[in-house]
């Protein structure tokens, strides 16, 4: 099972794409994490229509989608799921034997059919989180989950 993020946003700082490497490398070489970063679509200096720039976005997220992969939308009001019940889910679509694409959208969200196709939406907080922020929680979320999927001694248990 491949997992692949598929994020709006391509520059990121140092710290960032260093941790997201770190975590990427610590994978299981059965189930390896990949990145898929996209350019955002040009925005003017002041207003402009948003739902027009997601729909650009969602175009190139449509673009970067593994073929048969399932859609894993992050979004700040889907599913909250724990560590643990993440692991459990990763079994099922393991045992599904599909590939994962999960999904970071651009500077103002992402279009409604993005969502509407989504496997899941998945909330990693009710917060808002910087981009780059979220890449990382995304990683170590997905490599903690598979550490417990191959027997790894949980703290919370």
């Amino acid at each position: 099972m491949k997992l692949q993020i598929i994020a709006v946003g391509h520059r990121m700082p140092g710290w960032v794409d260093t941790a997201f490497e770190d975590y990427a490398k610590r994978m299981p070489r059965e189930m390896p994490m990949l990145l898929k970063a996209l350019k955002p679509a040009p925005r003017p200096a002041t207003g402009g229509d948003t739902s027009r720039w997601m729909e650009i976005e969602a175009g190139r997220i449509d673009e970067a989608l593994p073929a048969g992969a399932l859609r894993v939308v992050l979004d700040e009001r889907g599913r909250s799921l724990a560590t643990r019940a993440l692991a459990e889910q990763m079994d099922r679509w393991r045992s599904e034997g599909r590939d994962i694409a999960f999904v970071i959208g651009g500077a103002d969200g992402l279009a409604p059919r993005i969502k509407q196709g989504a496997g899941l939406l998945w909330s990693l907080s009710p917060l808002t989180l910087p981009h780059g922020l979220v890449r990382v929680i995304l990683a170590e979320q997905l490599y903690r989950a598979s550490t417990l999927l191959t027997g790894h001694p949980y703290h919370r248990d």
